[in-house]
């Protein structure tokens, strides 16, 4: 059939093969399910939050260290030397073995009996989940060209929004009596990735890298390094991401524990469900639109890469604060749900603009660079720093109060946000052109 999936075989001849639209949908397809597994893998443990606080005795500090510090310790470093190696040699083979570790790391979880134990094994977890998204972005920047990449790597990002619904209804089926068995969910969505490494390993080749007209295949780490940090938009889409993300991160990780505290009459079954759908939905849908709408607009102006996310979020800021500030549940729930819909929308255009301002030989790289920083200020902060404040603050105005005045302080990372993805959009079109230019030379 025309519209078959035929695995290009790279050992004969590969540079002389270009893979079918079908294929390179299916490899979407694997990556993106990979993704989804980093997700279910690194946001479980939010979802859970409730019933791991009650089982082992802990606190909101220890809590926010557990969501955010001890994931992103090594996830942040160990992703700069894996990228380097993604530019280099198998990318297909370092997805398989990242993926085998952090899905043991996360079933390992469900053993823990303690706070240091637990600490550890999300430490093992981080290391593991450095070895997909570098990787992974370069290949399909070598499967897509930059008129589809930021469509392709909005759908790839769709891995966020439905890794997250998976596992919040995995968390709703394992649910028991009024309590879920949190060790239960944590062995039952960590085994699957393994499965799915090896079906990766059987189906997807390495594809045929883009290849420099002059110079070296590798760019020369320190060289690539001087080269991304040099490009003012490149900075702006990184740090815009990151002051977002970092709002987004700790309400991934804290909602569950805010609804329980602040709107205890809601079953929290009732709750893991609507929260599923909301990010198999409004927040994948914004996630998909993103990637789209920025495509489309950007053939007419570049500015559309970095304007759009600042729409979006100009839309849905607001949303998130009146949202922890209103008595009904599902008006709550509706403006929470605005805000995952908009917040969505940055991903597919930070992640392209991290490929197309960056050299063809260090496109990895350049993907491990945007994940250092960020998960540097959102994924180590944002869980981690709600959780010291909210603690802080529980002894004078009781764990729901201090957890809500917590969370609406994420006003001002957002607003952040907001001013440097505007500030990138000055910058993007001279950048864009000289990105091109210096490709040409190289």
């Amino acid at each position: 059939m025309a519209d078959s999936i035929e695995i290009p075989d790279v050992s004969k001849g590969a540079e002389n093969i270009k893979p079918s639209r079908a294929y390179r949908n299916y490899v979407l397809i694997i990556l993106t399910l990979v993704y989804a597994f980093n997700f279910i893998d690194r946001q479980i443990i939010g979802i859970l939050s409730p019933f791991i606080k009650v089982d082992l005795g802990l606190d909101d500090a220890q809590l926010g260290w557990l969501k955010g510090f001890a994931f992103a310790l090594l996830y942040t470093v160990v992703g700069i030397p894996i990228a380097w190696l993604a530019d280099r040699y198998n990318r297909v083979n370092i997805i398989g073995i990242s993926l085998t570790l952090w899905s043991g790391f996360t079933a390992l979880s469900g053993f823990a009996a303690n706070f240091w134990q637990l600490a550890i094994l999300r430490v093992g977890v981080g290391i593991g989940e450095a070895g997909g998204s570098p990787p992974s972005h370069s290949i399909l920047s070598d499967l897509f060209d930059k008129t589809e990449r930021a469509k392709a790597l909005a759908f790839y990002s769709l891995g966020i929004p439905f890794g997250i619904m998976a596992a919040y209804f995995a968390a709703a089926f394992f649910l028991d009596g009024g309590s879920a068995d949190w060790r239960t969910v944590m062995i039952s969505v960590g085994l699957p990735g393994v499965f799915l490494a090896i079906l990766m390993k059987l189906t997807v080749k390495e594809p045929e890298r883009a290849r420099v007209s002059n110079g070296p295949q590798q760019m020369d780490f320190m060289i690539s390094v001087k080269r991304l940090l040099k490009i003012p938009t490149w900075w702006g889409m990184c740090l815009g991401i990151s002051f977002g993300s970092f709002g987004n991160y700790a309400i991934s990780t804290w909602i569950i524990d805010f609804y329980v505290r602040i709107h205890p009459d809601m079953p929290i079954q009732d709750l893991l469900i609507v929260f599923g759908i909301v990010n198999g939905t409004a927040y994948a849908l914004g996630v998909w639109l993103g990637g789209v709408i920025a495509d489309k607009w950007g053939r007419k102006s570049k500015r559309a890469y970095a304007l759009l996310p600042t729409l979006a979020l100009i839309i849905g800021v607001p949303c998130f604060y009146f949202s922890l500030q209103v008595g009904s549940v599902w008006l709550s729930i509706g403006l929470m749900t605005v805000m995952l819909f908009a917040s969505g929308m940055y991903l597919g255009p930070c992640f392209a603009i991290a490929q197309t301002l960056a050299p063809v030989n260090a496109r990895a790289m350049s993907t491990a660079l945007f994940f250092f920083v960020l998960n540097i200020i959102a994924l180590g902060g944002g869980p981690t720093i709600i959780g010291l404040l909210s603690q802080s603050l529980s002894a004078t105005m009781g764990e729901a109060e201090a957890l809500r005045t917590s969370l609406s302080w994420l006003l001002l990372p957002y607003l952040l946000s907001i001013a440097t993805f505007y500030w990138a959009s000055t910058k993007i079109e001279h950048d864009w052109h000289e990105a091109e230019r210096m490709q040409a030379l190289d």
